[in-house]
């Protein structure tokens, strides 16, 4: 079986504060052995002051965090043209959306703003979107 469970700024905050839906998720997928992840952009939403840092720790260490390189950005690029948005309001989003279609198979991706990212991912129909 292919595919992956993607997690946003929202899907890796609840999972930080152990969310009972996204514990649900991230059990799912590993219970059928699908790769965990989320994209280094997200980090830059969900660390800040307040966060309970061991927490987040032990999150990241149980999950993959993808890098975003030359390639994942214009593909992320890419992406925002074809839905004709623009980097300034959805970037992180795009990159995200880019990484998720790194993988492949279906792929799921555990989000606070669905619309977004179907937005982005309108040409992909293997890549679906969860509101947590």
């Amino acid at each position: 079986m292919s595919g992956a469970l993607v997690l946003d700024s929202e899907g890796l905050a609840k999972a930080v504060l152990r969310d009972r839906e996204v514990h649900e998720w991230l059990t799912a997928a590993r219970g059928a052995d699908l790769p965990v992840l989320t994209s280094a952009a997200v980090l830059v939403e969900v660390i800040h002051p307040r966060i309970n840092g061991p927490a987040l720790k032990w999150t990241l260490s149980r999950l993959q965090v993808e890098p975003v390189t030359r390639a994942l950005a214009q593909s992320a690029a890419s992406l925002l043209q074809d839905a004709g948005l623009h980097g300034h309001k959805y970037a992180i989003d795009a990159m995200l959306c880019a990484t998720a279609l790194r993988h492949p198979g279906r792929v799921t991706i555990l989000a606070s703003d669905v619309s977004d990212i179907e937005m982005l991912l309108d040409r992909h129909p293997r890549v679906r979107a969860e509101k947590v």
